[in-house]
């Protein structure tokens, strides 16, 4: 895949970049390697103004940032203002908690037999993060805003259609006052990802992406020995019981499945209605969702832009193309509008059986299946009836009802009664084939970080060993 830039809502490649030579990615590989050690001895406090500053330039500059990506991927202009917002935001929670994060957590000496005992958190190096172009600004910063705190540095391979978007935020964290070489972008196709990963001085990876990659990443940092964090498809429930605020579940549903044109790993996909209340949910649904305004992204009025590529759109549409054939009904979208652009109208498919591709697949774009059951039972057991587990909702008013849907949806996250979403404030990652480790909160930030047990005998100065003033 050439790394360029092409306008999803035209088109039309707007700018093509060379990938990087051996000799080029092995220099990027030695500059974080001499950041790290250098950033490794900064302090918390002062690698925490330089977070704060890049949040500023963030904020700063965040129109113009938001164009970029609407022009690389196609979401709405509205939502990459609201997703650079968000980016800030992270920066400055890790940035204000980390000497809370870091801080060492003091362990029972007299059980252990010590005079003092303790557990420490240290960076571990230079960390590659394999990176999707769907939120190509916040998959980052989610991953770069705590990894930097914690004092390791990164090796960023973003998709080869956000390019542009890549090169800025080496630039923000550089102009930020972070080390030269304490964030670095490969730009680098998939090939070379082996390469980096396998160079000693990297010593773990995190990727956000397919099930395939994931599967790459964890067999060629399993041979070399090396922590991952994988956070990989999602193919998430949306259940509706009786009792459920059915204009509000509508309404969300609408929002989950069509965020960020459809294209979110925990974007609501799977729609499991109780029948008491299947009709009239899915009236409510189609209704929305053929309201939804599909168009140029730039526009305010613009509910859903372009997918991201010509590929994704049209493997969407066989997805729903495969259903269709096989006896399902779409009560609405199911169509590419003609012209120019990767363009998918919102659709709603209903009558699925398992022999169809929409059953068991994640579909990567604004298509909401429904699926009707008859108790609570078979609504846990659709839910739960898939390869993957990232995100999950429920809807009901029943307290009973969300204490049992709390215990029993098999995912990373379930949200009751409202949209998934992620927040630094949260951990963040899935289970099953939705891959694994967590991202956000402290979680995420000692996910690259030794977990250090320190063990202090008789004879230490009392203000020696454990005086841990970062």
């Amino acid at each position: 895949m050439p790394i360029a830039t092409t306008n999803p809502a035209t088109g039309r490649t707007l700018k093509s970049y060379e990938p990087m030579s051996a000799e080029q990615i092995d220099a990027a590989i030695e500059r974080a390697d001499l950041a790290y050690r250098q950033l490794r001895g900064t302090t918390i406090a002062q690698r925490g103004r330089w977070l704060n500053a890049a949040a500023d330039l963030l904020e700063a500059e965040r129109d113009e940032i938001a164009r970029l990506m609407t022009t690389e991927m196609g979401k709405t202009y509205a939502s990459a203002r609201a997703e650079v917002t968000k980016c800030a935001g992270a920066c400055r929670f890790y940035a204000a908690r980390a000497a809370e994060f870091l801080a060492d957590e003091p362990a029972d000496a007299e059980a252990v037999k010590a005079t003092r005992a303790f557990v420490r958190y240290q960076p571990i190096g230079p960390v590659l993060a394999v990176m999707p172009w769907n939120f190509p600004l916040w998959q980052v910063l989610r991953f770069a805003a705590p990894a930097l705190m914690a004092g390791n540095t990164g090796l960023l391979k973003h998709a080869s259609n956000v390019p542009q978007t890549a090169l800025l935020l080496e630039d923000l964290f550089r102009r930020a006052g972070f080390p030269e070489g304490a964030f670095t972008t490969l730009l680098i196709g998939s090939a070379e990802v082996e390469r980096v990963l396998s160079d000693p001085r990297v010593r773990a990876a995190t990727l956000t992406g397919s099930e395939g990659a994931g599967r790459s990443i964890a067999q060629i940092a399993g041979r070399e020995l090396k922590k991952t964090v994988l956070e990989l498809g999602g193919s998430d429930p949306f259940v509706v019981m009786p009792s459920a605020d059915l204009e509000r579940a509508a309404e969300v549903a609408t929002t989950a499945r069509c965020q960020n044109n459809g294209q979110s790993c925990i974007a609501a996909k799977r729609f499991i209605v109780h029948t008491d209340v299947f009709d009239a949910f899915a009236e409510k649904l189609a209704a929305n969702m053929s309201a939804l305004r599909v168009g140029d992204p730039m526009d305010p009025d613009t509910d859903v832009g372009p997918l991201a590529s010509e590929g994704g759109r049209d493997e969407v549409h066989a997805q729903v193309r495969d259903a269709v054939d096989r006896g399902a009904t779409v009560l609405c979208g199911g169509e590419p509008p003609a012209g120019p652009g990767w363009f998918y109208p919102p659709t709603v498919v209903t009558d699925l059986r398992p022999e169809m591709r929409m059953w068991s697949e994640e579909v990567f774009g604004p298509v909401a299946g429904l699926y009707r059951v008859s108790s609570y039972d078979e609504a846990i057991e659709v839910a739960n009836g898939t390869s993957f587990g990232l995100g999950s909702n429920a809807w009901t008013r029943d307290p009973q009802e969300q204490e049992r849907f709390a215990a029993d949806l098999d995912a990373g996250n379930v949200f009751v009664n409202g949209m998934t979403t992620s927040y630094p404030e949260l951990p963040f990652g899935g289970v099953k084939n939705s891959g694994y480790g967590r991202e956000l909160s402290a979680l995420g930030m000692r996910e690259f970080c030794n977990t250090k047990t320190v063990w202090v005998g008789e004879g230490a100065a009392s203000a020696g060993v454990g005086a841990h003033a970062e």
